[in-house]
């Protein structure tokens, strides 16, 4: 149990020898409820079919809500990132999941990420009673791949939307997850055009 704690992100061994120890003095009903749980995500959460964030039905719960501004996107790396943002309660647009940063070292190229779906969505006429976008924001990380990611995405994007980027508030190589609310907010509102 412990080396299958290990393998989660962010888990080393001790906090792994921890969690490991706390679920062995559970009761039994508890253990398979928090099994349960496990296995029922695994096999109900997919990808919203529009932004590709986590959900369980076609539109995930941001998507679906009529009072979010579709007229602007927020692009970023992954669902936590999209998480970290939402804690802010700064953000009223739409976003879209990249599932990651353009990372050739890694294998990682445009053809990987949900880039052309970004661009389709952005092209596209909007549906009735929705904006057309009027802002692409990239919230991704200031880091190399999220610099490359930036630029890439800000080339395909501009002939349709104006695009933006968080501002630099963010320490570079963090994590969007790790930051607190205040600062992903000031990030948020000090967005500037991508050059």
């Amino acid at each position: 149990m412990i080396e299958q704690f290990e393998r989660l992100p962010g888990i080393g061994p001790r906090t792994a020898q921890r969690l490991a120890l706390h679920l062995l003095r559970q009761p039994e009903e508890q253990i398979r409820s928090f099994a349960d749980a496990l296995l029922a995500a695994r096999s109900q959460v997919g990808q919203c079919q529009r932004c590709f964030h986590l959900s369980a039905e076609p539109l995930c719960e941001i998507c679906r809500n009529p009072e979010r501004h579709t007229g602007q996107i927020c692009v970023v790396a992954d669902s936590r990132d999209l998480l970290a943002l939402e804690r802010t309660r700064e953000f009223k647009g739409s976003y879209h999941v990249l599932g990651g940063l353009i990372s050739p070292m890694d294998g990682i190229g445009p053809e990987l990420l949900q880039i052309q779906p970004l661009v389709q969505r952005v092209a596209a006429t909007p549906e009735p009673g929705k904006l057309p976008v009027e802002e692409v924001i990239l919230a991704l990380t200031p880091s190399v791949e999220g610099d490359t990611t930036s630029l890439y995405l800000a080339r395909l994007l501009r002939p349709f939307a104006p695009v933006s980027r968080i501002a630099y508030g963010l320490p570079v190589g963090g994590e969007l997850d790790y930051a607190d609310e205040v600062t992903l907010a000031r990030a948020l509102e000090g967005r500037r055009p991508v050059e």
